[in-house]
């Protein structure tokens, strides 16, 4: 999702079909955070706006209240920091292995047995 902070509250209120004042209290219960130009203007990104567009899923079909979104947002932030740590962990143990692995096969000698004796 793209993170570049690019839209003014009016019309990332718009895109969503929000009213600004909506957005400026999502911002203040810390729901969103949009990022801040030197003076002071609220810029949205993408994934500001696909958040807002959950929160308004959340509280108009679900029918949860603020703290219930909240409740669920963190807990989806939660999960993708937990999957984030899970793929670096799946990562360093995949080099890991590979690693092990590599070390093996120098050191492995074939094992071939001498043959019989034949005794005449």
């Amino acid at each position: 999702m793209d993170n570049h902070p690019r839209y003014m509250i009016s019309v990332a209120a718009e895109l969503v079909g929000m009213h600004q004042q909506t957005l400026r209290l999502y911002e203040a219960k810390g729901l969103v955070r949009p990022q801040r130009t030197a003076g002071n203007t609220r810029l949205y990104s993408e994934a500001d706006l696909e958040r807002l567009r959950v929160i308004q899923r959340l509280t108009t079909e679900l029918g949860l209240n603020l703290a219930g979104v909240e409740h669920v947002l963190r807990l989806e932030d939660e999960l993708r920091k937990a999957q984030a740590r899970a793929a670096r962990l799946e990562r360093e143990l995949r080099d890991e292995i590979r690693t092990v692995h590599r070390s093996y096969r120098r050191e492995i000698v074939l094992y071939r047995p001498n043959p019989p004796v034949r005794r005449p």
